[in-house]
């Protein structure tokens, strides 16, 4: 499966994406707008979650690697977390931060929820964003959410 945008295309995880989510979950910019410092251990955890086969009524999460196209370098990740319930799904995305400030979270994850929504019964998205991540709430707003609240505690995105 593989979506594109003018600038971007989404494929989904595979095991030869571990160098990028790796480095995603241990880059200090990343860590500091996203989430608590994991270990090695929790992360190789996340990504194996990460790869089995995603289905609309699972709890399992669905992650997809953004790839530039003028380059081909891999951008970052997005898709839905585990969810609670096939209703309500929580979407999540991380950016290297060398690709920050050009649009691509926004160009990416408005063509990941427009296709999830067309291809799945989805009742219901949401997202949650650490308290001061003012970039992310920009990019959600872009995307059609609506602010609800602030989360004081950080999470672990896609």
């Amino acid at each position: 499966m593989q979506l594109n945008t003018p600038r971007l295309t989404l494929k989904l995880l595979t095991a030869d994406d571990w160098p990028l989510f790796f480095a995603l979950h241990n880059d200090a910019q990343v860590i500091e707008k996203c989430f608590d410092k994991p270990s090695e251990v929790q992360i190789r955890a996340k990504f194996n979650e990460r790869l089995k086969p995603w289905q609309p009524n699972s709890s399992r999460p669905l992650c997809m690697v953004i790839h530039e196209k003028c380059s081909n370098k891999p951008v970052g990740v997005t898709g839905f977390t585990a969810s609670q319930t096939a209703q309500t799904q929580e979407v999540g995305y991380l950016l290297l931060p060398a690709f920050y400030g050009r649009g691509y979270a926004t160009e990416a994850l408005d063509a990941f929820l427009t296709w999830a929504r067309g291809e799945f019964n989805i009742q219901s998205i949401k997202a949650v964003v650490s308290a001061g991540n003012i970039g992310s709430e920009k990019v959600l707003v872009k995307c059609g959410f609506k602010f609800v609240n602030v989360e004081p505690t950080k999470l672990l995105a896609c």
